[in-house]
């Protein structure tokens, strides 16, 4: 069940700098990772699983699980065999992924500070676009 809904979820894949945005133009976007592509390296597996775990977990709206989920991804890839600039991506991706669990859960200072560390280690539009609709929401 869990692998049919991520297929659902996953249209591409972010270790090939595809990512997939969850939602409408005006709303936040959650990034995921297509597991289908990926070698089983176990490392790999597990900040794999909780990312895209997060994910839905934010989608669920529970955003307490979600922000340890991605907490949980953030600290696996600072240990993967990924390279670097791959390993950098991701982790703006999780970041902003946390940020829109915490923002959602009204921890807006906290969100802000993953929006604005997720943009300076990569500026990937989706991550610029939470970034800004954070703003547009606090009216900051």
């Amino acid at each position: 069940m869990f692998s049919t809904l991520m297929k659902r979820v996953a249209l591409s894949s972010l270790l090939t700098c595809s990512a997939m945005a969850v939602a409408d133009q005006g709303d936040y976007k959650l990034m995921v990772i297509d597991q289908s592509t990926q070698a089983s390296v176990e490392t790999n597996r597990q900040y794999e699983v909780a990312f895209n775990q997060c994910a839905l977990s934010v989608q669920a709206k529970n955003f307490t699980e979600a922000e340890a989920l991605c907490s949980k991804a953030i600290s696996l890839l600072s240990t993967s065999k990924v390279p670097a600039y791959k390993r950098r991506e991701l982790t703006s991706f999780a970041l902003s992924n946390r940020g829109v669990a915490r923002i959602m859960s009204e921890n807006d200072t906290a969100a802000l500070s993953d929006f604005y560390e997720a943009v300076q280690i990569s500026g990937n539009e989706l991550v610029e676009h939470n970034l800004t609709r954070a703003k547009k929401n606090l009216a900051l």
